[in-house]
């Protein structure tokens, strides 16, 4: 698969959901009920990988929804000074608000998240400000699936894939499943398979593509159903097993992880997603790319933010040894 093929593109990827803001506990190891104080960082899958490929050196580009007040600038303003375009980022005009994400860290292995996501901006994308233009200009569009959760936002996305495959952009769907969003496990199936099935690289963790398929797969029956549609590469991340990758030519590929001072559990997936993007936009193999995934993984769990946290091409290479 070769994401350069579109040489004219302005972008490298565009990212498409939501932008939000994470507020994660600066006293560790105590309950939330007891952390007194909280560092602000931008958050939310979809900017968070935005975020990790433009400082890995990839061009960049956003289309998502944020408040028109402090929080909505504070993102806007974040994203701009990493060079992310954002001409694709509209403003809410009624009155809807940023989604917080608390965080919890109690030790390196006990995390947890505590979410505001009620009448959230990001949920409100209208499909008429998805602009083909904008797509067009992109090697290819991330989706990320906690926007299909609600309508518009879902009808928007559906919008955004659909425009990408006429415009031969590729479609990578990242299946970022947050139960508190959904009304129910079979709307989750429904949408999911319904984008995956679009989209050329498919990415999540085995609980996320059991949540699409409806029950406990194998990684073999996944990659058969998906290799029926559109999706050229498949990879299956098994936590501290390390991840999969599947190609529809019958190759498998597989890496580890990187050992690293574990301090949270939040992050790792957004950061995996940005360095094995990037690593297939700099034409490595798979099972390098696989290892850049790993590696930036392991530098974001070990650091106190998700978005500022995520690593350079040199820290990378460091860890792996490259």
């Amino acid at each position: 698969m070769n994401l350069n093929k579109n040489k004219e593109a302005k972008f490298d990827l565009i990212a498409l959901g939501r932008a939000c803001i994470d507020l994660n506990a600066v006293e560790y190891n105590r309950p939330m009920e007891e952390t007194m104080t909280f560092s602000k960082y931008v958050g939310g899958s979809p900017a968070n990988i935005a975020i990790g490929t433009s400082k890995l050196g990839l061009k960049a580009g956003f289309i998502g929804k944020i408040p028109d007040d402090q929080h909505g600038n504070f993102i806007k303003s974040y994203m701009e000074n990493l060079g992310i375009d954002t001409s694709g980022m509209v403003k809410d005009t009624e009155d809807r608000k940023v989604g917080l994400a608390f965080t919890e860290i109690k030790s390196p292995e006990e995390c947890s998240i505590l979410m505001y996501r009620e009448n959230v901006a990001d949920l409100y994308l209208e499909p008429s400000e998805v602009s083909e233009a904008y797509i067009k200009q992109a090697k290819l569009l991330l989706i990320s699936g906690t926007a299909l959760a609600q309508s518009p936002s879902r009808e928007a996305v559906i919008k955004a894939v659909q425009l990408a495959r006429e415009n031969g952009v590729f479609v990578a769907f990242e299946l970022d499943y947050r139960p508190y969003t959904w009304k129910s496990e079979e709307e989750t199936a429904v949408y999911y398979s319904l984008i995956a099935a679009q989209s050329d690289i498919v990415i999540g963790t085995r609980d996320e593509y059991d949540m699409m398929e409806g029950k406990k797969g194998t990684n073999q029956e996944t990659v058969d159903n998906l290799f029926k549609h559109h999706a050229e590469l498949v990879v299956i991340k098994r936590g501290s097993e390390g991840s999969n990758a599947y190609t529809k030519d019958g190759q498998i590929y597989q890496a580890g992880i990187y050992k690293t001072n574990v301090l949270k559990t939040f992050g790792a997936g957004d950061s995996y997603a940005s360095a094995f993007l990037y690593a297939l936009f700099q034409e490595k193999d798979i099972e390098t790319a696989l290892k850049y995934g790993s590696a930036s993984a392991s530098i974001v769990v070990s650091k106190h933010s998700s978005s500022d946290a995520m690593p350079t091409v040199a820290e990378i290479e460091a860890l792996i040894g490259a």
